[in-house]
């Protein structure tokens, strides 16, 4: 990051510090004392339960800002919004890459830039915020980071798969 470029917005203050520690720690950093982590399970559940919580705030972002769009319309948005590049693209804006705790071995390999596991801690912070302050907070981190992106994945067409796509292609 240059001197220039303006440092990732924070994390919302959390009441019970403890649960952002364990939504930042993969499960590589529970092995390994010099990670830094004092989390005693790793992100994985905040992670399951961050995923449920998104999809339905995202959900509910949806359906009301287009009410007369069928369900298949509102899966496929809903789908391109919350993909493993759109979470991705949030942790890196906050910089969840670089306060991760992750293994020696992980880090090595990449691991703060890999998109899957850079999704899978965005889930695990949302998850980790649900449990600390509630929906509404989530829904207003949402707003704030990922529900902005979703003119763009409009614009874009970002909601259309490949294969319909192409079946609309051959078909025409």
């Amino acid at each position: 990051m240059s001197s220039l470029s303006s440092p990732p917005p924070a994390l919302p203050a959390f009441r019970q510090p403890q649960l952002l520690m364990t939504a930042l720690s993969h499960r590589s950093s529970l092995n390994e004392r010099s990670s830094g982590t004092t989390a005693k399970e790793s992100n994985e559940r905040l992670e399951f339960l961050g995923d449920a919580v998104l999809e339905l705030a995202t959900t509910q972002f949806l359906y009301d800002r287009f009410p007369t769009e069928p369900e298949g319309v509102l899966t496929a948005y809903r789908s391109a919004l919350v993909k493993t590049t759109t979470l991705a693209e949030v942790a890196r804006e906050l910089g969840l890459g670089e306060k991760l705790y992750l293994s020696k071995g992980e880090e090595a390999t990449g691991g703060r830039a890999n998109a899957g596991l850079l999704a899978d801690v965005t889930e695990a912070v949302i998850g980790a915020l649900y449990l600390d302050q509630g929906l509404e907070a989530v829904i207003t981190f949402l707003k704030t980071h990922l529900f902005g992106k979703f003119d763009d994945i409009l614009q874009q067409e970002l909601y259309r798969d490949h294969k319909s796509q192409l079946q609309e292609l051959v078909q025409a």
